[in-house]
């Protein structure tokens, strides 16, 4: 079984293969052995933190383990709130409209804006799948899984969700729009930049970015092309999330011009098709008429979730005892489940 939990001091040297393994442009998952203990010692205190009833500072990280080999086979995680200790920077897509009656001249232009906006929202982050584990839907639970976690503990998140995709760069880590913007206004490679920003040290963007609007019209014909794109790797990812039902509304990534995508909690199609069910555990399943869900227990510290063949529709959770042990549930307990 895949299954799914939080992350744990032991998966130290796994989460740092991931780093390494996931390349230029993953802000998330930066190769620095500081950063990536802090993120365990936060996501550890989130867990277990028991008193939250709105969205602070929690860092949610979970990884995706092969019961049989102990092998982890990705990364996943949500940020409960953005922004609430360091500026959390986008570009928001706009309009300057020049118009001259006289002259009868009218221009509409595309303008980038620096921004703020999405301070306090949570953040659906760090999603990383090794290459083995690439099949049988293991990405979509890797990804989907986490809806059922806001819907269990929706108290822990904002109303609304985002997540950064990956932009466009090549195969060194270069970035056509950082590529301009260096050219004008740092004097640094894109992913120095990219590292600097993901282990945390992110004076530099108020200090160098441009602090006016950009009219996208004055950018090199490569860096217009890319805006608003994902990097190749990063496309199964977008598919996911917008089957979900998030939607880029015109912010992009300050480095390399990514979109990011938005939704409100409660409209994610997973938190709207979840239900609870109560667990009953039986000697054998049944060999007809099951399909694959996604099934997680109602824990916080001890959370569990992996793929499952199910029955579609039962009003219970029917599970083996081998299945159950792994999940962490028991008879008469409620499971919450999505089909996938």
């Amino acid at each position: 079984m895949l299954l799914i939990r939080p992350i744990e001091s032991a998966d130290y040297e796994a989460l740092y293969s991931c780093a390494v393994e996931s390349g230029h442009g993953f802000t998330s998952l930066p190769v620095d052995q500081a950063l990536l203990e802090r993120r365990i010692a936060r996501a550890k205190q989130a867990f277990t933190k028991k008193d939250v009833v709105t969205p602070g500072d929690e860092s949610y990280l979970f990884v995706m383990e092969d019961t049989e080999s102990g092998e982890i086979a990705g990364v996943s995680g949500i940020e409960a709130a953005v922004g609430l200790t360091e500026a959390f920077w986008h570009y928001r897509l706009g309009k300057a409209v020049h118009h001259s009656e006289k002259l009868n001249i009218y221009n509409s232009l595309e303008t980038l804006t620096l921004c703020n906006d999405y301070t306090g929202v949570s953040e659906l982050c760090t999603l990383f799948l090794r290459e083995p584990y690439r099949h049988s839907m293991n990405g979509r639970t890797l990804s989907r899984f986490r809806m059922l976690f806001l819907a269990q503990f929706k108290q822990r998140f904002s109303d609304w969700v985002i997540a950064e995709m990956r932009g466009v760069s090549d195969e060194n880590g270069d970035s056509p729009f950082w590529q301009w913007l260096e050219q004008h206004f740092f004097s640094m490679d894109f992913p120095k930049a990219d590292y600097l920003s993901g282990v945390g040290d992110k004076t530099f963007i108020a200090e160098l970015m441009p602090r006016f609007p950009i009219y996208t019209a004055l950018l090199s014909d490569e860096a217009r092309a890319v805006i608003g794109k994902v990097h190749d790797n990063t496309r199964p990812a977008l598919r996911l999330l917008e089957a979900e039902g998030l939607r880029f509304r015109g912010f992009v990534d300050i480095f390399d011009a990514g979109p990011t995508v938005e939704a409100e909690v409660c409209n994610l199609k997973s938190v709207r098709n979840s239900r609870l069910v109560p667990v009953e555990i039986v000697a054998r399943l049944p060999e007809q008429g099951l399909e694959p869900h996604i099934v997680c227990n109602t824990q916080l510290e001890h959370f569990r979730a992996a793929q499952l063949m199910c029955q579609p529709g039962a009003e219970t959770l029917q599970v083996t005892a081998e299945q159950a042990q792994h999940l962490q549930l028991e008879q008469g307990d409620d499971a919450r489940i999505v089909a996938m």
